[in-house]
């Protein structure tokens, strides 16, 4: 069955997972089994005009929708704006559309934080197909190495992620966000020779979705070179990944940074986990 999920992804559908740890671990995320692939962040036109089909049968890539061009030409504007209307209103203006059109986003700064985790996550699978050198590298170092590339694709916003986080912890985005770092957490497993499809299918991720997010959020504290220390952390964290005692323990303090709200609590979440 995870070997059908996988290639789905791949045939052009992202894939539907069985639940697995992400940012939020203090809830647990339930798929459908019956689900062939989890909702597209971006809005898809309810149907193709003839021009599109034209194109389609001609063997050519689909044409973007307008809400996927304004939140592709809005990403270099959150730098600046952060994950806002008004970066959105930015990109709509530089495709040529109405800045009215923000209004036809449900979520609309959700969309735009969405959208970019989709992004990457596409950007991810492309860098394991061209990573020829992972297949020489141990188990604990693939997955090292894969979480680095995704979190370095957050440094170019790393001033406005703090945001984005809190964004995604809001109720009404928390269904979303549980499956796009579902769906990472497979990802980089499964790139680093995963196959378990027993209990330790569930206990692994779980590990793994509480290393990706504890550096995640070390990330936001680090001031060094680079990032230096990020990965610094990050190599402890997979050494211990499969340690219980201390995933519990973490798991404890990322719920409580969660409550809190992201902010100043990431520092004394820092601080405990490397107290441990």
């Amino acid at each position: 069955m995870l070997g059908v999920l996988r290639a789905s992804l791949r045939s052009g559908g992202r894939r539907h997972l069985q639940p697995s740890s992400s940012f939020f671990l203090v809830e647990h995320f339930s798929a459908d089994p019956h689900a062939h692939g989890h909702q597209s962040t971006a809005q898809e036109p309810s149907s193709s005009s003839e021009q599109e089909k034209h194109h389609e049968a001609a063997g050519g890539e689909k044409p973007k929708d307008e809400h996927t061009r304004v939140l592709q030409a809005a990403l270099p504007y959150v730098v600046k704006l952060g994950w806002s209307e008004a970066a959105i209103i930015s990109g709509a203006r530089d495709v040529g559309l109405s800045p009215s059109i923000v209004g036809s986003f449900p979520r609309k700064e959700a969309a735009l934080v969405e959208y970019f985790m989709d992004e990457c996550l596409e950007k991810l699978i492309e860098r394991i197909q061209l990573e020829k050198e992972l297949s020489n590298l141990i188990i604990s170092e693939r997955i090292a190495k894969l979480i680095r590339i995704r979190l370095e694709m957050q440094a170019p916003y790393i001033s406005k992620w703090p945001q984005a986080l809190s964004i995604q912890a809001q109720p009404m985005n928390i269904p979303t966000s549980f499956k796009q770092r579902a769906v990472l957490v497979d990802e980089i497993w499964h790139a680093a020779g995963n196959e378990d499809s027993d209990i330790d299918w569930y206990v692994k991720r779980a590990g793994l979705g509480g290393v990706y997010s504890t550096t995640e959020l070390y990330m936001l504290t680090d001031h060094s070179t680079d990032f230096r220390d990020t990965w610094g952390f990050l190599e402890a964290r997979v050494k211990d990944a499969f340690d219980l005692r201390k995933s519990v323990q973490e798991v404890a303090y990322l719920a409580e940074a969660v409550g809190a709200g992201i902010g100043n609590s990431v520092q004394g979440f820092v601080k405990k986990v490397m107290n441990q």
